[in-house]
């Protein structure tokens, strides 16, 4: 069984009557809950790779330009 919103789960169970569907709604939620999260960290670590060489650059233009 695959990581499911409990509190979403109970408001679709109880919106369906079908515990089935709910399930698989609040597992399908909590899915793109992860992959939004692992896009948040590459997002992060890509604003640091071009924060450094931002930096490099302008060193490099201070040092040539001085």
């Amino acid at each position: 069984m695959a990581l499911r919103l409990g509190a979403l789960y109970d408001a679709l169970l109880e919106a369906t009557h079908n515990a089935e569907l709910a399930q698989r709604a609040a597992e399908e939620v909590a899915s793109y809950e992860r992959q939004m999260a692992d896009l948040r960290s590459d997002l992060r670590l890509l604003l640091w790779i071009a924060s450094f060489i931002l930096a490099g650059v302008v060193a490099i233009l201070f040092r040539v330009y001085q």
